[in-house]
């Protein structure tokens, strides 16, 4: 039975939200067919009203939590009534993260899907990360379960979008983790050089690596703790951007797009990866592509734009599709919470 899905995405380095419809289909494994996507770039007001999410009062919190909600249902509907789509099984949003700390037991993706439901009419999964995070996990990656079932083909899968994330598979289990920030830290220091984004690598390739500032940032805990770990923009504003703030911007990308190419081809030679797919918004980025290459001798797959843009959007349309089914969705070998589960709330 073919199930039509809606995937809404929202990532911390807040380029817009991500609209992905897909058709699913099991049959001897699971299937799936991108049929309309695209990104909707966020109004500034909406743009500032999330980035400064995070210093908020509760009762604020809350009242965005509501409102937010609301923009994504009526963003769904629009998408909806301008591509006259009919029969929509279920809309899964991952909402917009704003607080991620599973240390201690919480994480908080806003954008309420009861009022996604009320916008649309169509039932929506929503809220995926807070139950493993209860269960003793990092709510952190889940993208690893769309890997292992839609993209088993490729030895690892590896997105660069806010963070880079990786998942593969390691002595039968599918593993992943956080490795580094991307976008969420070359976007802060593009902007910094009136750009939105450092597009090509082309800024980074002006400035010179300060090794000192590499050894320094290669030298955080982080990087020396064993996996599932996964990061937060807290672990930037506490970690990496005090320490890049009297950096000369052009230097910091560079030596910052130097820092983020290192540590992930430490990751892939570590796991003998004979190749791995790119995809996320630093997958266009060619400078840091060109330095993992030239740092690995794994074959780099970079697909085509849909995937590129929209694989997480589609793997969060899967996982709600697998919730209503009441499979599981969660792997405990990604997350490190005590079981796999099937995660999401129903509205």
């Amino acid at each position: 039975m073919k199930t039509l899905a809606i995937g809404l995405m929202s990532g911390t380095s807040l380029d817009g939200l991500d609209i992905c419809l897909a058709e699913f289909e099991k049959k001897d494994k699971w299937h799936f067919q991108i049929l309309k996507a695209e990104t909707l770039p966020y109004p500034t007001d909406w743009e500032n009203k999330l980035r400064n999410s995070i210093h908020l009062s509760v009762t604020d919190l809350l009242e965005l939590h509501s409102d937010y909600g609301f923009y994504l249902g009526q963003k769904a509907k629009e998408f909806i009534e301008k591509h006259q789509l009919e029969d929509i099984d279920l809309i899964a949003s991952h909402g917009h993260t704003v607080f991620h700390q599973p240390q201690r037991k919480f994480t908080l993706q806003i954008g309420d899907g009861r009022a996604i439901k009320l916008e649309t009419g169509i039932p929506v999964l929503y809220d995926f990360r807070s139950q493993d995070v209860l269960m003793k996990g990092n709510g952190a990656p889940l993208v690893p379960i769309g890997d292992k079932l839609l993209f088993s083909q490729y030895d690892a899968c590896l997105n660069l979008g806010g963070f880079s994330n990786i998942s593969l598979t390691s002595e039968g289990k599918r593993i992943a983790f956080d490795i580094a920030p991307v976008n969420i830290v070359l976007n802060h220091l593009a902007q910094q050089l009136n750009e939105s984004f450092d597009e090509n690598g082309n800024l980074a390739r002006k400035g010179g690596v300060n090794e000192a500032l590499l050894h320094q940032l290669n030298s955080l805990g982080f990087y020396q703790q064993a996996h599932p770990k996964s990061l937060g923009i807290e672990w930037c504003h506490q970690y990496i951007f005090p320490v890049l703030e009297h950096i000369p911007p052009l230097e910091a990308l560079a030596t910052f797009t130097e820092h983020i190419a290192q540590q992930i081809s430490k990751v892939i030679n570590e796991n003998n990866i004979k190749d791995i797919l790119i995809t996320g918004g630093g997958a266009y980025n060619t400078l840091l592509i060109e330095k993992i290459k030239a740092k690995t001798e794994s074959k780099i797959i970079i697909p085509e734009k849909e995937i590129i843009e929209y694989k997480e959007a589609l793997i969060f349309a899967f996982m709600g599709v697998l919730k209503m089914n009441n499979e599981i969705n969660v792997l405990s070998s990604a997350t490190g919470s005590i079981a796999d589960h099937c995660s999401g709330i129903i509205a």
